[in-house]
């Protein structure tokens, strides 16, 4: 994640989650990321048609499409009619993974503009398919953001957020799967430590 806004939305919706695979949709306090808002989106997904669409979006995310998304197709911003990003709804919504994207948008004077969007699932009502939370946040804000809209997207990097490995849960778990040292094959344990014969007494 290079974006700033990417990082503080997976770092807000992280703590929510604990140890679940996805926080709650109830659980969001747009209060707690009144800054990210402008960036931020929710996707409802329906899974079994292959489909997503925009439940809520940002202003500047709006701004960016020169239009207000609520209800439009996902796919619609991409704009190209061979362009479908269901994949990668997919995997969030069925998989409960994160995904993060680099984009490049372009209007119809062939301004272009890099953008990053994450996606993060949601569990909703008990199910953990029908909503994602997100946010789509330029690098740089052109001079013409506003003015002229993005008519497509296209995606120039993928990146599946993997989930972070467990912590080992003790320190003499640890301990035992220390390696053996390469330069002293006779060590030996006292309590935590581990003792090496030799050297000054």
């Amino acid at each position: 994640m290079k974006h700033p806004t990417s990082r503080l939305l997976h770092s807000y919706w992280d703590g929510l989650r604990r140890e679940r695979a996805a926080p709650e949709r109830s659980e969001i306090e747009p209060g707690a990321i009144r800054n990210l808002l402008a960036d931020s989106l929710i996707l409802e997904v329906d899974v079994p048609g292959s489909a997503a669409s925009v439940r809520l979006a940002g202003t500047r995310v709006c701004a960016l499409f020169g239009r207000e998304l609520r209800a439009d197709a996902f796919s619609d911003l991409w704009g190209a009619p061979d362009a479908d990003p269901w994949r990668l709804v997919e995997t969030v919504a069925v998989d409960t993974l994160g995904m993060v994207a680099g984009l490049t948008g372009t209007t119809v004077r062939n301004e272009t503009i890099d953008l990053e969007l994450i996606l993060l699932p949601l569990r909703h009502r008990g199910q953990t398919q029908t909503r994602i939370l997100g946010a789509l946040s330029p690098h740089c804000v052109p001079h013409w953001l506003g003015l002229r809209p993005v008519t497509r997207l296209r995606t120039t990097s993928l990146r599946v957020l993997e989930p972070v490995p467990q912590r080992m849960d003790d320190a003499e778990a640890a301990l035992r799967n220390l390696p053996t040292p390469a330069n002293d094959s006779l060590p030996f344990r006292r309590g935590h430590l581990l003792v090496h014969p030799g050297g000054r007494g």
